[in-house]
């Protein structure tokens, strides 16, 4: 008898370590072959599964369907693209040949435009102080202030240079390149001189946003590694990261770089924060859930995501999952598109989502012990289970979100430019790199142009007042 329930024991953990491999293989398949989209597409085919027998859907399958369609009407020639009224004309005139100009009158003109382009090119600010001799004394104009003192980089080539690197992805031994096509050789180690100079003038503003963690209410929070180069680990890489807090309430984004990923790097950043953090289901975060004046939200995309990897181990109990996601986003959008203010955004989840959610519980709770633990589709369960009381506490407020997609998008700046310059040359290099992402992230969510912001910001901090920098913040006044 013992031998027997041992056997069995035997046989449920090879089934579970088999599930676990298969979902290993498969998500190794996926990433490698796989699409990368999370879309979930319902199948009337999949759901009459779940009720027909298999012939009724073969049967429905083989149905042949005719419909007629009216043929396209031609809509005549392409329009052409409208060129913006505000850009530089340089207008050349021709004149026909063969005129006899004496005879001719001009009645009208024939006119055509076509758009060009220069590459950005390099010119040299000349500045002259003349200097005068008087009586006794020499007369000279003082030099305006520089961004790097005693340096020859103007505030627009330093702009250029980071928004390139940190927007456009571009590392700095590729600007090189492309300026030595226009003719102008710079070393890439001046280059890194000029940032590291930048970075210092900036710092101040930066700690300016960083304060603003403890001022806001409401944080979206989240975490991305990054390669750093160090002196602790001769020949490769130190694992770091970056920290990433987005404040929906003024549209801002911080970064900020520390060397691991532990629970203490949250309680020390957030050690005065009061109020909603929302995050995924990241252990890190758990004590900080558990302190009377912050509330924890879940993410309900992680969730979602889950059930959407695990269509492969049980597309049925998977497929219902996802549907029940599909009705709570539609509320969601709902909210947008009919542009609701808090309160009737409150409203509206009280009375439709939680009806959705709680049909969505006792799915959970029934089916839970009808999968293995290991498998893709117990580890969406288990997650969803764990999760719940943070998954759901975003009805009880019509401000707080959905999920943590948000803040997520903020980060893929920092994957794109992990592809280009592979790593981080220093600690303090991350954390510069991090400034960076902060400001340029911070633009984007005000729709400023970081170009433009980054150029008169430099030319304008060394002597701005330091109780009036909180003025050139990236941040829609």
């Amino acid at each position: 008898m013992q031998g027997q329930v041992d056997l069995q024991e035997e046989v449920l953990t090879l089934r579970q370590e088999n599930a676990y491999l298969k979902e290993e293989l498969a998500q190794l398949k996926r990433m490698i072959f796989g699409r990368k989209r999370e879309r979930f597409i319902p199948s009337d085919i999949a759901q009459h599964a779940l009720f027909e027998e298999q012939e009724a859907v073969e049967a429905a399958a083989q149905q042949t369907i005719t419909y007629q369609r009216e043929k396209p009407k031609k809509t005549g020639k392409a329009k052409r693209l409208l060129l913006p009224a505000y850009l530089p004309r340089e207008e050349r005139l021709i004149e026909p040949q063969g005129v006899d100009w004496q005879n001719s009158v001009r009645i009208g003109e024939k006119v055509s435009e076509v758009l060009e382009y220069t590459p950005g090119k390099f010119y040299v600010t000349k500045t002259v102080r003349p200097v005068y001799k008087q009586a006794e004394s020499i007369k000279v104009a003082d030099l305006p202030t520089q961004v790097i003192p005693n340096g020859n980089a103007g505030a627009s080539l330093l702009a250029y240079l980071l928004v390139s690197k940190f927007i456009d992805h571009l590392p700095f031994y590729r600007q090189v390149q492309i300026f030595k096509r226009d003719g102008m050789k710079i070393p890439e180690s001046t280059l890194s001189g000029w940032f590291r100079k930048t970075c210092e003038l900036l710092v101040p503003l930066y700690e300016l946003m960083v304060q603003q963690l403890t001022n806001t209410d409401y944080l979206q929070a989240d975490e991305s590694p990054i390669p750093v180069l160090s002196n602790q680990k001769p020949g490769s890489t130190h694992k770091g990261y970056q920290w990433v807090f987005l404040l929906p309430k003024c549209k801002m984004v911080v970064f900020q770089y520390h060397q691991s990923r532990g629970k203490s790097v949250a309680q020390e950043i957030l050690k005065d924060f009061k109020g909603c953090l929302q995050t995924d289901g990241y252990a890190g975060y758990e004590e900080l859930g558990r302190r009377v004046d912050i509330t924890h939200l879940g993410c309900m995309a992680h969730a979602r995501r889950k059930f959407e990897a695990a269509l492969e181990n049980d597309q049925s109990l998977a497929s219902t999952a996802l549907n029940m996601f599909q009705q709570l986003y539609a509320i969601e959008r709902k909210t947008r598109e009919e542009k609701l203010d808090q309160q009737a955004v409150y409203q509206l989840r009280q009375k439709e989502a939680l009806s959705v959610l709680n049909e969505m519980k006792s799915f959970l709770e029934k089916n839970y012990s009808k999968v293995l633990p290991k498998s893709a589709i117990g580890k969406a369960f288990t997650y969803s289970l764990n999760q719940w009381q943070q998954l759901i506490r975003y009805t009880e407020n019509g401000h707080w979100q959905i999920d943590n997609n948000a803040v997520e998008n903020k980060i893929r700046p920092l994957a794109l430019g992990r592809k280009n310059y592979l790593f981080a040359g220093s600690h303090n290099a991350a954390q510069q790199a991090a400034m960076m992402y902060s400001f340029f992230g911070t633009c984007k969510l005000n729709d400023i142009n970081p170009l433009e912001w980054l150029t008169q910001t430099l030319r304008k901090i060394p002597e701005y007042k330091i109780n009036q920098l909180h003025e050139l913040l990236p941040i829609r006044k």
